[in-house]
């Protein structure tokens, strides 16, 4: 896919790998449309528009399916049409499983999983029309292999897993695709928040031997998006960590 002039989605862009992904996508000439729960600040916006890109900020709540098809309609109206959805947005509420409340179970469901759905599930029309688009889905590799303290974090990226591979086989027979992206340790505010020994010992199980960088996993949703002949697929960018 030539992405020249495509109209981008990307939710939870206001910080970290969802604006990093945003400005990749704005230095492929794309047309950007922001997104997070509450307006995004000007000088953020202005991070993206240097790259020569056309940037909006359309604010919505992910888990509010009225809001969703709200942001979907005011997207197509105003920049004509909707090419490349990636959805980021997404939260932690990390616990012991004795400890963890059913309400920090369900919010975590229900912005990560629940609100993935609703974007792809209002987007996939007006991409139908069209007959081309595709949807990348972050996820993680907690999403398959589990994590102490994340049983919430990691049934919702697991299911971001299986979401992709049920939309992929549907719209491909509209010609559209679904991947998802499953990032590893990435250096980021959440891990440059733990202690130096923390840190050494997530390094040492990582056979590269660093966390990773946002723009890593922003390069992987360019390709994803480039690559007419993908869907279905998860691809892990950690360092080796899940290697099989």
């Amino acid at each position: 896919m030539d992405l020249q002039g495509k109209v981008v989605l990307v939710t939870g862009s206001s910080r970290g790998i969802g604006l990093a992904i945003a400005q990749a996508f704005a230095r492929q000439g794309c047309q950007l449309v922001l997104n997070s729960r509450h307006p995004i600040a000007s000088d953020v916006i202005a991070t993206v528009a240097q790259n020569g890109a056309t940037c909006r900020d359309f604010p919505a709540d992910v888990t509010d399916e009225a809001a969703v098809k709200e942001l979907i309609q005011q997207i197509v109206t105003t920049m004509g049409h909707l090419d490349i959805v990636v959805n980021n947005a997404g939260i932690t509420k990390d616990g012991l499983l004795n400890r963890m409340s059913e309400a920090d179970f369900q919010v975590v469901l229900q912005t990560n999983l629940v609100g993935t759905f609703n974007v792809i599930r209002q987007a996939v029309r007006p991409m139908y029309k069209q007959r081309a688009g595709c949807f990348i889905n972050l996820a993680s590799v907690v999403g398959l292999t589990g994590n102490i303290g994340q049983a919430n974090y990691a049934a919702s990226k697991a299911g971001i897993i299986g979401l992709t591979k049920s939309v992929a086989k549907e719209v491909a027979l509209r010609n559209l695709r679904c991947n998802a992206i499953a990032p590893g340790m990435i250096e980021t505010q959440m891990t440059q928040a733990l202690n130096a020994k923390k840190q050494e010992e997530i390094v040492h199980q990582v056979p590269l031997k660093r966390f990773g960088q946002i723009d890593e996993i922003a390069q992987t949703a360019i390709f994803l998006a480039q690559n007419d002949y993908i869907t279905g697929q998860t691809i892990t960018v950690d360092g080796g960590l899940t290697m099989q």
